[in-house]
């Protein structure tokens, strides 16, 4: 099985040499939203000590950071069963590479990011080696597949949870676990004004903007730009002065959405990056669902969330999943702020006539932030890093269970 490196390798990182002083930290992040979570997780614990090496799995934010990445998280970012099975030769060769650096380097902490299916099993030989292991940003077994909690109380030291009601659902099993708080209420900004995100995306603020969100992996784009762009068509026929704004995420090339947009005569505004200010612009967005969608919750805009998957695969996760809600805006809530367009529901017609309500029924726009204000006060006030940098570094410098 060859070896997975990055598509784009960076520059070479000098290792430093270890001492008896150096610790060294594997930490694995498979796709963008993990990439950025953990890139602050490393910031934190190398403001406090310097010397803790990092060296994994994960994209642009973690080497911004420093960390020597083996596999890009960009080979990893793929959801659902059929669709991680077409990938499994370049999953299953990450893991593989992985597991040998965890038997060569023995790192003093491995710290893994969300990603569960991966995670777990490299968590598995971690335990093996009698290496401690931290994992940050809960698989959603509290959603589905919860008998996973017991495989998590075997293979992991310590859960940190970014949601309030993950802790009694861990502490119920016998899971060590600390909430360190949700780094995006921090992360996400306030003070951003819609006039002056509209003119720094070359949008015109005296115009309706509907943001479209197809998601960070390949897959997802398969799946739902194309239902995104029907239903753009349809409205932008309807009402001729919206504008649309697509955000790229990092895991993503404008190669990647080229072909979608081909023979197309529909006015959208591609940006890269800059995800907080196209938000900023929008009066309403459409998204995949995912972190994205809490993110679009914390900065009060109204949204409809979709959802699709291979059909085999989402009659499997039905069977399975135990929550009333599939958006992470919804499922902190409590209740169903957001519409959610799941499966066969997600087509351009319901896409579009769930978007053109938010974006002209203005009492609904206006009831729909209020609502978002209240789900954002349930994820409290705090949830920069520096809670989970400190917990890892405690992990890190406790004695060998």
């Amino acid at each position: 099985m060859p070896m997975v490196f990055s598509p784009r390798p960076p520059r070479p990182l000098r290792s430093p040499r270890r001492t008896m002083t150096t610790k060294n930290i594997m930490i694995i992040a498979g796709e963008a939203s993990g990439d950025a979570r953990a890139a602050g997780l490393v910031r934190a614990v190398k403001r406090q000590d310097p010397s803790v090496r990092f060296f994994g799995i994960g994209g642009d934010h973690l080497r911004a950071e420093g960390v020597e990445t083996m596999v890009d998280s960009r080979v990893m970012a793929v959801v659902g069963l059929f669709e991680v099975l077409a990938h499994f030769r370049t999953i299953y060769g990450a893991l593989q590479l992985m597991r040998r650096k965890l038997r060569e380097e023995r790192p003093d902490l491995l710290i893994l990011v969300d990603y569960p299916d991966f995670n777990l099993r490299l968590a598995k030989t971690a335990k093996a080696l009698g290496i401690k292991v931290l994992y940050y940003i809960s698989p959603q077994v509290w959603a589905w597949r919860q008998k996973r909690v017991y495989t998590i109380k075997g293979r992991i030291d310590h859960m940190a949870v970014v949601f309030p009601f993950e802790v009694p659902f861990y502490e119920k099993a016998g899971v060590p676990v600390t909430f360190v708080g949700h780094p995006l209420v921090e992360e996400v900004p306030h003070g951003l004004e819609r006039e002056t995100a509209c003119r720094q995306l070359g949008l015109d603020p005296a115009r309706k903007v509907l943001g479209l969100f197809p998601g960070s992996r390949r897959s997802e784009i398969t799946r739902l730009l194309p239902v995104l762009l029907d239903a753009a068509a349809k409205l932008h026929r309807d009402h001729p002065d919206l504008q649309f704004v697509l955000p790229r995420a990092s895991t993503l090339s404008e190669a990647d959405f080229a072909p979608y947009f081909a023979g197309r005569d529909l006015p959208v505004t591609q940006v890269e990056g800059r995800a907080y200010e196209v938000m900023a612009a929008c009066d309403a967005i459409v998204s995949a669902s995912g972190t994205a969608t809490l993110e679009i919750a914390l900065m009060q805009v109204p949204l409809v969330v979709i959802y699709r998957i291979a059909p085999l695969s989402y009659r499997i996760m039905r069977r399975l999943v135990r929550v009333d809600h599939i958006g992470l805006c919804n499922i902190v809530a409590g209740e169903r702020i957001a519409p959610e367009l799941i499966q066969d529901a997600a087509t351009p017609d319901n896409v579009a006539a769930e978007a053109e309500a938010l974006l002209f029924d203005e009492a609904r726009n206006r009831a729909t932030r209020e609502r978002l204000a209240v789900m954002r006060q349930r994820l409290g006030a705090s949830g920069d890093s520096a809670g989970v940098g400190a917990l890892a570094l405690a992990i890190l410098h406790s004695p060998a269970s």
